[in-house]
């Protein structure tokens, strides 16, 4: 099969498409370059959660559930303030009583510029661009110009996806960077979802309150917590509410381990592989109350509220970019089918 990108529109969103390697991504750069559908055509695997006949109006509703959406910045800040280094920000309160918080952000609700699409013998690859400054209706609130890069690689190793915030501004960059992952349930052509199970690599249990803020406590894992550190949490059909968790790392055979989650449909023994680097430190898991046919591992360089959080740091993960730096991850999505037996 050979390589290939292409324009086109599906249902008024205005997409790139990527083919590569037997798969194929479909990104939807002017919704936050959300990758709205990505699918292994060759084992039958749909990623992220997605609907046939959504419009971009319904995705621009709800951007935080469809696809692959990057969130800066992301989960909660209390009552909307934000505690950085060399100043105070007051974010829009945009979650009711009685959480009364800023969740989220609005990086993943913009236009973000097609810079580039291509592909060759290996790969196909997109760029696209953000340029923050006075020009974006959020800027009252957070005076921080920054230009947020990401380049989406399609390959056989899968869908890979990096990401640059480089602050263009004369003071400190609050970051704190997420993606509000939503998977697919079934993901297997053919599968149920009871048959799903979630492996996620976690340590420590990070406990919240009734806003969904941290208490600051670190808890040893549960039956519960355990379940998804043996790969025997089923994460639709039941109610998984904001479980946060300092991540880990796991093994995903043959002594490979890596930093991210997997996802096997039981039946068949295909998996869903989630790669992430080393700055995301926690994850969360959240389903929509478990009966909407998708679930998110969300991870999260963060902690929810760090930079007002009394913890140091360097447990938070809550980190600053200085004026010209440039703050960088990376994640990966590919598919791992069972072991021969012959």
């Amino acid at each position: 099969m050979n390589n290939s990108t292409e324009l086109f529109e599906h249902k008024d969103i205005k997409c790139v498409k990527l083919e590569a390697g037997g798969y194929e991504a479909w990104l939807a750069y002017e919704i936050g370059a959300n990758v709205i559908r990505l699918r292994d055509n060759n084992n039958g695997i749909e990623f992220f959660r997605y609907n046939e006949e959504n419009t971009a109006e319904d995705i621009k509703q709800s951007p935080e559930v469809w696809g692959l959406p990057t969130l800066y910045l992301p989960n909660r800040f209390a009552n909307g303030v934000l505690k950085a280094s060399d100043a105070v920000y007051n974010l829009p309160i945009n979650e009711a009583a009685p959480y009364n918080n800023h969740i989220h952000g609005f990086l993943h609700k913009r236009a973000h510029e097609l810079v580039e699409h291509n592909a060759d013998s290996n790969c196909a690859w997109v760029k696209t661009r953000y340029v923050y400054d006075e020009n974006d209706e959020f800027f009252s609130y957070l005076p921080v110009k920054f230009t947020a890069e990401y380049t989406f690689t399609l390959s056989e190793q899968g869908l890979e996806l990096n990401i640059r915030f480089t602050n263009n501004s004369d003071v400190m960059m609050p970051m704190s960077l997420a993606s509000h992952t939503t998977i697919n349930a079934p993901f297997a052509d053919g599968g149920k979802e009871e048959d799903i199970r979630l492996t996620v690599p976690i340590s420590k249990k990070c406990e919240l309150n009734d806003r969904c803020l941290p208490t600051e406590r670190l808890k040893s894992l549960t039956m519960y917590d355990l379940e998804y550190k043996n790969g025997a949490k089923c994460p639709v059909l039941q109610v998984c509410d904001n479980d946060m968790y300092v991540s880990d790392s796991i093994d995903i055979g043959g002594g490979n381990f890596f930093h991210g989650v997997v996802a096997e449909d039981a039946a068949s023994g295909k998996k869903l592989c989630y790669e992430v680097s080393d700055e995301y430190k926690f994850w969360i898991v959240w389903n929509d109350r478990g009966m909407k046919h998708y679930f998110c591992p969300e991870p999260m360089t963060a902690m929810i509220d760090a930079p007002n959080l009394s913890l140091d740091r360097e447990i938070t993960g809550y980190t600053e970019v200085k004026p010209g730096d440039t703050y960088e991850t990376h994640q990966r999505f590919f598919t791992k089918l069972p072991a021969s037996k012959d």
